[in-house]
């Protein structure tokens, strides 16, 4: 085992009822990092990390820490601490004693306790805080008071389960970069669950997506949003066009009636897969010189970008451009060979693809109804 391995999960799986939550995960975690697992409702991210915690036993397999097994370790004696979305701080404590709390329980000196307390009001920036009443607080306060109490007892692992839930869009982008920067100044490992890709993406060194109980991609954020390997993990991190094509030879491609010439290699001449092509890294050109040519079916202004749905053969693709195109304009569509990502075939394979259910949400939506 390596030996920055802090957290091992060995051939796991668990049944909660008749239902099959885990499926033989094997799954390692380093010292100091800050991992993620992303996945929608139901995908085993949260028994995962209870699994961590000790609340819960697998069926098979075995959890270790620092190479030891600990499936018999109680939750209490297992060096790690949790965060739910419920802070489940002490309302009739003020913000110093509810950090305090896990210190005193652990029989720390007065003096342990006082210093330690001021270093974590410190470090959540809620020194002027200590005396306040928890229920005075804001949510975003108080979430930073669970962080506090949670790290006071100095636990090598962090377990948060979707702890920015409850918070408003701009709180939540602002407590991101403040739990990042906690993580990297008390140097722990940090283990994450969310269903938000973006949060995701902006704070993990490591991003590990779940379905149906089985991890389908751990990477770096950058290798999991531009090198997917199913089409699951395409559509669920961003956008993404997927389209149906044919490796005619290494970097080479067919696909949407055109030949690219793509970066992809190693795959059988010939062979059915997956493409992937970003919305962003799709240029508009003039229909003359477009690779592929279609219709603008809608335009949407989001700001930095416009968002456009373009109908090409009857498949309609998204296409985010800094290029105004009004609704009905015939384009063409330019694809540089490193935008286009190609993958194997999977059981995901046909089940992504096109951006029609957005035009059908949006007639279904605006047609009246009859009397």
């Amino acid at each position: 085992m390596k030996k920055n391995r802090l957290i091992d999960l060995q051939n796991i799986s668990v049944t909660l009822g008749d239902t099959p939550v885990l499926q033989g995960m094997n799954l390692y975690i380093r010292d100091k990092e800050f991992i993620t697992l992303l996945g929608p409702s139901g995908c085993g991210k949260t028994t995962t990390l209870r699994l961590i915690a000790g609340f819960l036993q697998p069926d098979s397999g075995e959890v270790f820490f620092d190479g030891k097994r600990v499936g018999d370790t109680p939750p209490h004696r297992r060096p790690v601490n949790t965060i739910f979305q419920r802070y489940a701080l002490f309302p009739h404590l003020n913000v110093a004693d509810n950090i305090a709390f896990g210190l005193r329980l652990q029989h720390k000196s007065r003096v342990d306790i006082t210093r330690t307390v001021d270093e974590m009001l410190s470090l959540v920036n809620l020194k002027s805080f200590a005396n306040r009443a928890v229920a005075s607080l804001s949510g975003g306060q108080q979430q930073r008071v669970a962080i506090a109490r949670a790290l006071a007892v100095k636990p090598k692992v962090l377990l948060l389960d979707e702890p920015l839930g409850a918070l408003d869009l701009k709180l939540r982008k602002d407590m991101q970069l403040e739990l990042k920067k906690i993580q990297r100044r008390m140097g722990i490992t940090f283990v994450y669950v969310t269903h938000d890709q973006e949060e995701a993406l902006s704070m993990s060194d490591t991003v590990v997506v779940m379905d149906g109980g089985e991890i389908q991609q751990i990477g770096t954020p950058i290798d999991i949003y531009n090198e997917p390997v199913n089409a699951f993990v395409a559509d669920f991190i961003g956008e993404s066009n997927i389209v149906d094509g044919i490796m005619l030879r290494d970097d080479l491609a067919r696909f949407s009636g055109h030949e690219f010439v793509c970066v992809d290699h190693g795959f059988a001449k010939d062979e059915a897969v997956d493409i992937v092509v970003r919305p962003e890294d799709v240029d508009v050109v003039a229909p003359d010189v477009g690779m592929l040519r279609g219709t603008v079916t809608t335009c949407t202004f989001k700001g930095v970008h416009y968002e456009m749905i373009v109908d090409i053969g009857g498949f309609l693709w998204m296409i985010q451009t800094t290029d105004y195109s009004p609704v009905g304009a015939f384009i063409g569509l330019h694809i540089e060979p490193d935008a286009i990502h190609v993958m194997k075939k999977s059981k995901y394979s046909g089940l992504f693809g096109d951006y029609s259910c957005f035009t059908e949400e949006y007639y279904e939506l605006s047609e009246p109804e009859e009397a």
